[in-house]
Formats: structure tokens, C-alpha cells, sequence
């Protein structure tokens, strides 16, 4: 899982690939120094409500990015899955083998029965993930989130539980 130690490495990986990573990620813009990094990763780990989970992706023993669980809804056993990787470890197959994992992290530990990935509408490589793990395509939020560019459609994804092999 993230820790404060970590704030450095991934903020100098947000701002030495700035340029990629704005396209997709909102809070790119809003991460200017390594405080707006130091900031996010207390705001998860000193959190009373421990059920965002944020963990780091490492690549042969390199930073690689984030990975975790969003918007947990414990009540209705439902979590929304968020991540983003490095340009340079893109095309390796990590956040596919990630989300297989915490998928099934999510199911048999946390006991959930709904898992969803949002990814905006142009971004056809992050869409390929839930595809490739037999996501269902459930629809398309409007106007879901805001970029620096002006709102963007987000494809919503989702799996439930009785259709993963446990």
C-alpha cells in the first residue's frame, strides 16, 4: 500500500510525465510540487474510513504508478477500480495483471459484489483492460469528469461477483 515515504518518487514520475499522463488524469494540473502528492497520499492514509485502498505498481524494482479501490460502497458491496502507469511502462501487460489481482482481492477478501472502471470516452487503451478481463460494457456517464481540455464522457465497465471462476 501507499505510503508517505513514497510522495517524492511518485511525484517525480507525475511531473516527468506530464504531458501523458494530463490527457486522462484530472488531478495531473492540480499536482504541482511534491506537497500536492504529500497531501493526497495522507488524505488516504490518515483517513478514520480506511476502505480506498491505494497501492503502488512497481515494474523491476522501478516506480511504475497507482492502483486502488475508489467511492468503496460497503453497504452495497460496490467499489470503482482507478489507476494509471508511466508512458514508459505502458504496453507491458502491469495494470492488466494489477486489476486481475485486485479484482480478485476485492471479491474474496473484501467481499464485494461489484466492481466498475470508468475511463473516458477517446482513451482506448485504458478501455482495453476491462474489456480484456470480461468487464461488461454497462453504458456511458455524461459529461462525467472534468479535464483541462472541458468535461469528458466516461464508458463505465463493470464485473460482479458470480461472474468470476473462484
Amino acid at each position: 500500500m501507499i505510503n508517505s515515504s513514497m510522495a517524492e518518487i511518485v511525484f517525480q514520475t507525475i511531473d516527468r510525465d506530464r504531458e501523458y499522463l494530463k490527457k486522462w488524469l484530472p488531478f495531473v494540473q492540480h499536482t504541482s510540487k511534491v506537497e500536492d502528492t504529500q497531501a493526497f497520499i495522507d488524505s488516504i492514509t490518515r483517513s478514520s474510513n480506511k476502505s480506498d485502498l491505494i497501492f503502488t505498481i512497481w515494474y523491476n524494482e522501478e516506480f511504475a504508478g497507482l492502483i486502488g479501490f475508489k467511492d468503496t460502497d460497503w453497504v452495497n458491496r460496490k467499489t470503482e477500480l482507478g489507476y494509471w502507469l508511466a508512458e514508459k511502462m505502458q504496453g507491458k501487460g502491469i495494470i492488466t495483471a494489477c486489476v486481475e489481482k485486485l479484482v480478485r482481492f476485492a471479491f474474496q477478501k473484501q467481499k464485494m459484489n461489484r466492481i466498475q472502471i470508468k475511463v473516458a470516452e477517446e482513451n482506448l487503451q485504458s478501455e482495453k483492460i476491462p474489456q480484456k478481463l470480461g468487464f461488461v460494457y454497462e453504458g456511458t456517464e455524461r459529461q462525467g469528469e472534468h479535464h483541462n481540455t472541458g468535461y469528458v464522457n466516461l464508458k463505465i465497465y463493470s464485473k460482479l461477483k458470480h461472474e468470476i471462476a473462484d
